[in-house]
């Protein structure tokens, strides 16, 4: 057996075990999953541990390690690692301590399974739900594709006769299976399993990078950092902890992808189904850490990327420096390196899985739950959970579709996604769960100008881009790169909308909002 014959026979084993350990965990699952409440929130009992590594796998998917941190790294440098930091402050530690138990409180109390729910109740709005519900639908499901990103370059290297649509058809079904089956309890479930595999996967990453000769161990990597390119702008720019001359890029990009979190209703229904405020309290330490080890983790690795590679972008651009600086760093194929090697591709699975599978179950109550009961009367909930587990199936193998058909458009919609659905819910949301004075104008409002603040910036940067006889992709390519800048800028403006407004339009009556503001002592 030669030496790739023994990675390739180490990682077969190595899925086999994983994949059978979800699927497991999906069919003992299924016994807490007979009510609708069950299947989309675990029966609202998870404990701290499970809720807070079902947050952190859903926050982290691979293309935090082949895409952003490959990229990030690459080109910021040291500075990048303040991405990982924030989305670990701000995108966990104040987002768990500012909403978990408001939001757990309020959602009890209007007995929402569903953020669309959650705004027809807090609102009194049948529309304001239906119009959440469609926005979930089109903008997370072609999002959902993008968790496949960068499983290719890794598994076709290990396996050169496999197509890489193999490997994201294995995703798709297994993922299907166990949420089929298990719904949010084996969502959660596996997360946990998944999330200690991500944490000994960037372990193992991080020592296996910082142990090679190019980069020096933890005493040397900064010197040979500053001397790529003999110390000139490249060595002083990877080399500065502020991000250099990127420092407006990275501000962006730790904004988006720290205070976008608190309007995906992926992650905010996590509090939803936390059991209670002393799981809270652990819960928001337990998924602090997590977000640090695994953010600051990758980005980390990828900071040192051009030290591995030589300070040479290898085929295939950025989303190839990841996984061209971890083959080149464990290339000796001795048996410590290739099980090295079968952690990180599980740890990749682990990640595309664990967000994958918390969207989808998004998007499918999105129509099951908020869409389908509003035009169709007397739904019954047995129809309700069949539908749902049909949804699931449907919404999985529409991710593959889009990950494995080349159309741009729906690459350029996913660039939108986090930015769009977080600029339209963020505003609504966060006010809605700590004013009293919030009204349903206002909400519609954050939301309808949110929204407007993307698409409307979009159509006219791509309109400005679009050379004569058509380029109609091209221009919306380009327009695409200001996507940070368009998902902060929806967040910043539907926050701010929904307070103004509220001003001066009609207040709910008293007695409905002490009603919805019930003390948490009523429920807890």
């Amino acid at each position: 057996m030669n030496n790739l014959e023994q990675t390739q026979f180490i990682t077969v084993i190595a899925l086999v075990i994983f994949a059978a350990m979800m699927i497991a965990i999906g069919a003992y699952s299924a016994r807490k999953t007979k009510t609708m409440d069950g299947f989309l929130l675990g029966g609202r009992q998870i404990g701290a541990w499970v809720s807070a590594f079902a947050y952190g796998t859903s926050y982290f998917s691979a293309v935090i390690f082949v895409g952003y941190a490959g990229q990030h790294g690459w080109n910021i440098g040291l500075g990048s690692l303040w991405i990982g930091v924030g989305n670990a402050i701000f995108g966990c530690l104040l987002a768990w301590l500012l909403l978990a138990r408001r939001t757990r409180t309020m959602t009890h109390t209007l007995k929402s399974k569903t953020m669309p729910e959650f705004f027809e109740g807090r609102f009194q709005s049948t529309k304001m739900k239906v119009f959440a519900a469609a926005i979930i639908f089109i903008f997370l499901v072609p999002y959902s594709a993008a968790v496949y990103k960068g499983l290719g370059s890794m598994f076709t290297t290990i396996f050169p006769t496999v197509s890489v649509n193999t490997w994201m058809l294995f995703i798709a079904v297994l993922t299907g299976v166990y949420l089929v089956l298990g719904g949010y309890v084996a969502t959660a479930y596996t997360d946990f399993v998944q999330g200690i595999i991500m944490i000994v996967g960037v372990i193992a990453m991080v020592i296996s990078i910082v142990k090679n000769p190019a980069v020096g161990g933890f005493t040397h990597f900064f010197e040979n950092l500053k001397s790529i390119d003999n110390g000139g702008e490249i060595g002083r720019q990877i080399t500065s902890w502020y991000g250099g001359g990127s420092w407006k890029f990275l501000c962006v990009n730790i904004l988006l992808t720290s205070f976008g979190t608190w309007g995906l209703p992926q992650m905010v229904s996590k509090y939803y189904a936390v059991k209670d405020v002393k799981s809270i309290h652990k819960a928001t330490v337990i998924s602090t850490a997590f977000a640090l080890i695994i953010g600051a983790g990758a980005y980390f690795v990828g900071s040192l990327s051009r030290l591995v590679l030589n300070n040479t972008m290898p085929e295939g651009g950025v989303d190839a420096v990841i996984p061209n600086t971890l083959l080149t760093a464990l290339g000796d194929w001795n048996i410590v390196t290739t099980i090295i090697l079968a952690v990180i591709l599980i740890l990749l699975l682990s990640a595309s899985m664990s967000t994958l599978s918390s969207i989808v179950l998004s998007s499918a109550s999105a129509i099951s739950v908020d869409f389908i009961p509003v035009v169709k009367k007397n739904y019954h909930p047995s129809h309700q959970m069949i539908l749902t587990r049909g949804l699931c199936i449907i919404f999985v193998a529409l991710s593959y579709i889009f990950a494995t058909s080349n159309i741009t458009i729906i690459v350029n919609i996913m660039s939108f996604s986090w930015g769009i659905v977080s600029g339209c819910f963020i505003g609504p949301y966060l006010w809605g769960i700590y004013s009293k004075r919030t009204t349903k104008m206002g909400a519609w409002a954050g939301m309808i100008l949110g929204f407007a603040t993307v698409t409307i910036t979009t159509v006219v940067l791509t309109i400005m881009n679009l050379p004569d006889g058509g380029g109609l992709y091209e221009a919306f390519g380009i327009a695409a790169k200001k996507a940070p800048e368009m998902g902060v800028a929806a967040m910043a403006v539907s926050l701010a909308a929904v307070p103004i407004v509220s001003m001066f339009t009609k207040k709910f009556d008293e007695k409905f909002v002490e009603g919805v503001f019930t003390p948490a002592t009523e429920i807890e």
